[in-house]
């Protein structure tokens, strides 16, 4: 077929077409929803796989596209869960009484961000001019500290935990919230900046010597990736309503790693796909729940043997691009099938 004549959606287009496949997805989940065909136990499946999403995809940017091992995200979600939930508790005592529930809730999970991707530039700033195993071994030590210092404190409530957090999230606020986050993630990554933390992963040497400031960049795609892992961590403590300290160890942190490395260390399409599939896995197999990180290492052992970079690699998914090559299959069979036809009638 001839390339000019092949069937090419324009921007505006493309949005249109994927602003109306979320706005899709959302009014079939509501139409299950209140037909009572997802009843409370899927819609907390669904709220634990949005938390999920958010988490692998916010650490895919630190170590798919930035190229950096960390493995404290789960200290970063901590961080954010315990600030968000102390907001939402004592949102009357600190002007937040007359909010709407969703304003609060929305508003929790930026300060959750916040306070999360302060603490990621604090630790960022010494811990990303190491890397590779060191960079490993300080965040996963951020992480256990975060953790006992928690456990320490008596205004996160202790070793006993933080109860009575108000329970703020809905499958709705969660999917919005969830969305929002893919998409911002996606158009950092398709930006200037993006390009640099890519070349940053690349070449720290070339990028440097192109003016590139690696440091700069490094820290950047650290804080915004702590942010929506205290984002996550604000949703969980909001849609569980009692926090505790050890849910937050290092096997969170790998737990989230592992999601990462199975859906493909620079996709966002594969830490979605991942994070669906191993937050029904343990689900579906509830009976062997308990070996749940036995399943996970198998995964990532057959993965690593087979496939080392993930499922989908760097593969990202494209509405309009489908569309555009169903489109151009459609018409190619089409002027095949009219040529063929025309070839006949002069025979």
């Amino acid at each position: 077929m001839d390339k000019n004549k092949l069937f090419k959606i324009g921007k505006p287009a493309s949005y249109i077409i994927n602003v109306a496949a979320i706005l899709l997805v959302w009014l079939i989940m509501q139409s299950l929803i209140s037909g009572g065909l997802i009843n409370s136990y899927y819609q907390g499946i669904l709220l634990v796989i949005g938390i999920n999403i958010i988490l692998a995809t916010s650490l895919n940017l630190a170590v798919g596209f930035l190229g950096e091992m960390a493995l404290g995200h789960a200290g970063f979600m901590s961080v954010g869960a315990y600030s968000a939930a102390l907001l939402a508790k004592n949102a009357a005592a600190l002007g937040f009484g007359g909010l709407p529930k969703t304003s609060l809730f929305f508003i929790s999970l930026i300060f959750g961000g916040l306070v999360a991707s302060i603490f990621g530039i604090l630790v960022g700033i010494p811990a990303l001019r190491l890397h590779g195993d060191y960079l490993a071994i300080i965040t996963l030590g951020f992480g256990e500290i975060i953790r006992v210092i928690i456990e320490n404190m008596k205004i996160t409530g202790g070793a006993r935990g933080l109860n009575r957090i108000p329970k703020l999230a809905t499958p709705n606020t969660v999917y919005i919230v969830t969305v929002v986050t893919v998409i911002i993630l996606y158009m950092i990554i398709r930006s200037r900046h993006g390009r640099a933390i890519m070349s940053v992963r690349d070449d720290e040497i070339a990028a440097e010597s192109l003016g590139i400031p690696s440091t700069y960049f490094k820290v950047l795609a650290f804080a915004i990736s702590a942010f929506f892992a205290g984002v996550a961590g604000g949703i969980y403590a909001q849609y569980i309503g009692i926090l505790g300290a050890k849910v937050f160890d290092y096997n969170k942190s790998i737990e989230i790693l592992v999601t990462v490395v199975l859906g493909g260390m620079g996709s966002f399409t594969g830490s979605i796909l991942a994070a669906i599939f191993l937050t029904i896995l343990p689900e579906a197999l509830r009976e062997f729940a308990s070996y749940r990180m036995v399943l996970y290492s198998a995964a990532l052992v057959i993965i690593m043997i087979f496939k080392p970079t993930g499922l989908l690699g760097t593969y990202e998914f494209s509405l309009t691009r489908l569309i555009e090559k169903i489109v151009n299959s459609v018409k190619h069979n089409k002027d095949n099938g009219t040529q063929s036809k025309k070839e006949t009638d002069r025979k």
